[in-house]
């Protein structure tokens, strides 16, 4: 075999149409695009648009609500703290908050505080102070030895 021997496998391409070269060619006047007006024209087209009957994203209705107060957390995982403390970037001797995620490089941006969640093992006994954390992830906290102090806000009792 040479290179020059490489052909395409027969019906694999297919010659371009060629529209707008008249009425003989089948694809003349106008091109298969239909009448005139918008539909026949280059880059617009009415998405939705249903013929004037009230489109279907219009007619469905609105579900959901998003809280205007709602806060977002740094969510760690106990695995991603148990490396960081193994690398020597966090030390268990002092507590380790926010902050201290932060200088290491554990969380990249400060949001609205940080949340530890359960999955990993956690060896070192240390002190947190953070603003959540999941059950699981406080249980494996005490049976490493270590302390929990969340700084989440607690919920103002409603009257009845």
């Amino acid at each position: 075999m040479k290179l020059n021997d490489i052909k395409d496998n027969p019906g694999s391409s297919k010659a371009r149409i060629r529209v707008g070269r008249g009425i003989g060619s089948g694809k003349g006047k106008q091109s298969g695009r239909g009448g005139k007006g918008q539909t026949a024209r280059s880059g617009v087209r009415i998405k939705g648009f249903e013929g004037g009957q009230m489109p279907l994203h219009r007619r469905l209705p609105k579900r959901g609500f998003t809280p205007p107060s709602q806060l977002v957390y740094n969510e760690v995982n106990l695995g991603r703290i148990q490396s960081a403390i193994d690398a020597g970037k966090l030390d268990t001797s002092a507590t380790i908050d926010a902050e201290a995620l932060l200088k290491a490089g554990v969380v990249t941006h400060p949001r609205d505080g940080v949340k530890i969640l359960g999955s990993g093992e956690l060896k070192a006994s240390a002190n947190f102070e953070v603003a959540a954390a999941s059950k699981s992830a406080a249980a494996a906290i005490e049976k490493a030895g270590g302390s929990l102090r969340t700084l989440r806000a607690e919920a103002a009792p409603t009257a009845p």
